[in-house]
């Protein structure tokens, strides 16, 4: 049970899983976005982030997995664009999946926001000009040069969980954010433009980094004011939500 102040927060882990049993679980519209995918392991992440968030959101809302019906209306507009919730259940969800690992993250009566990523060999120093803020930039040339593609990764998948809390994409400029740098513990620090503050400043958001395995980052956030309590599980597959 959550201490006072503390939002509890289930992070499931699962391995990529493209077997029958796995994709019964879609419905009609998933199938049809499943088919239209090209790529066997595109195919794959897919088959199981739909399995393991239609298994874990059915067994918290007493619902047959292929049965849970989900919304997409924006909080902020109305529009049909939002991030995605069950209409009506205290459950609140994110799910994220890169390379070979798939992660959920469900909170009750908080927004929950995962990101995965894995670390691959890309140009940083030419990208974090324009992901990084001022101070985030100077903080990361101070990193020795071949430990920075795995710090810009964790600054990624922190930003990537504190805007699907908060259910925006990347149409916010992700120089505006402000984090604590990699190896401090994972804080919002500062947020420019905000969505929704309206002048009054960042939105209360705990942060906390997460354990994908080797040759990944990931990160949760919670929109709250208070901290998590956090508890992470490595499943053997979609299927096998506790």
């Amino acid at each position: 049970m959550a201490q006072p102040n503390a939002v509890s927060c289930r992070v499931l882990w699962s391995p990529v899983v493209d077997r029958a049993r796995v994709r019964a679980l879609m419905s009609d519209e998933e199938r049809a976005r499943y088919g239209q995918l090209a790529a066997p392991e595109d195919r794959a992440r897919y088959a199981t982030a739909r399995a393991l968030v239609r298994t874990a959101l059915g067994r918290a809302t007493g619902v047959a997995p292929r049965a849970v019906a989900f919304s997409r209306r924006c909080r902020y507009c109305g529009g049909p664009h939002g991030k995605p919730r069950v209409p009506g259940a205290a459950a609140r969800f994110s799910l994220s999946h890169s390379g070979g690992r798939v992660v959920l993250a469900v909170a009750e009566h908080a927004e929950p926001g995962v990101d995965v990523e894995r670390v691959a060999a890309r140009e940083v120093d030419r990208l974090a000009p324009r992901v990084l803020s001022e101070r985030e930039l100077a903080d990361f040339r101070e990193i020795r040069p071949e430990d920075r593609p795995a710090a810009y990764h964790v600054y990624w998948t922190r930003k990537e969980a504190v805007l699907k809390a908060v259910g925006r994409g990347l149409s916010v400029p992700l120089r505006g954010l402000t984090l604590a740098a990699p190896g401090q513990r994972a804080a919002l620090l500062s947020w420019d433009g905000a969505p929704g503050a309206g002048g009054a400043g960042a939105p209360a958001i705990a942060l906390a980094d997460l354990r994908p395995g080797p040759g990944y980052a990931a990160a949760l956030a919670v929109e709250t004011p208070g901290r998590i309590e956090l508890a992470e599980w490595d499943l053997d597959g979609p299927l096998d939500v506790p």
